[in-house]
């Protein structure tokens, strides 16, 4: 009798052992079809940035922008670097309504742009988490500093855009040493801290 038992129960608990293979075989295919791999978009993310900030095509450029503390209109006070394959310029500005104060531009050749977006890249630029909708809104943030941001830009539009302050409050989506990457700008205009320390 007990064997006839055990010869009920052992089909039972097969049959139970196969069904719980099959559902986590199900589960485990439908998060691979439907909940994509985060870790493989942040990757390709980086290739794609990547990508856009080592282009030396004509189309292809790198712009600093620095903001400082939010004050009186006559007493604000903001720069812009834009280099390119083609151009490197300098715009400091005064007032929210961005009036220029001083404007250099200066000619640039894609052997020395390519050698710049190389630095850039080994400073890590590319690496930091980029932040979407509202917490990419830079307007209000760090109203006793300075703010810093970056973007590599191609004939789409922004490929990547990150942001940092001189406030602990707000580190923004930069993860790297914002003096370097400020620090290669710079170096890109000759005399150009000597402006930017002139109008600031």
């Amino acid at each position: 009798m007990p064997s006839l038992r055990y010869t009920k129960i052992i089909p039972v608990a097969l049959l139970l052992v196969i069904i719980a293979i099959a559902i986590a075989a199900l589960v485990s295919l439908a998060r691979l079809i439907f909940v994509p791999d985060a870790s493989n978009n942040t990757v390709s993310q980086i290739d794609i940035t990547k990508e856009a900030l080592l282009s030396s095509d004509p189309d292809h450029k790198v712009i600093l922008t620095v903001r400082g503390p939010i004050v009186a209109n006559e007493n604000f006070r903001s720069y812009q670097m834009i280099i390119s394959s083609g151009s490197r310029q300098l715009i400091t500005y005064k007032g929210y309504l961005d009036e220029v104060t001083d404007n250099i531009l200066l000619n640039n050749n894609q052997k020395a742009y390519e050698q710049f977006v190389f630095a850039l890249y080994k400073a890590n630029l590319v690496k930091g988490n980029e932040f979407t909708g509202d917490k990419n809104d830079i307007r209000g943030i760090c109203a006793t500093g300075r703010v810093y941001d970056f973007k590599v830009i191609n004939l789409e539009g922004t490929k990547k855009q990150l942001w940092t302050s001189t406030c602990s409050g707000s580190k923004g989506s930069l993860n790297v040493s914002v003096d370097q990457l400020v620090g290669l700008f710079t170096s890109q205009i000759p005399g150009s801290e000597l402006v930017i320390n002139k109008n600031w």
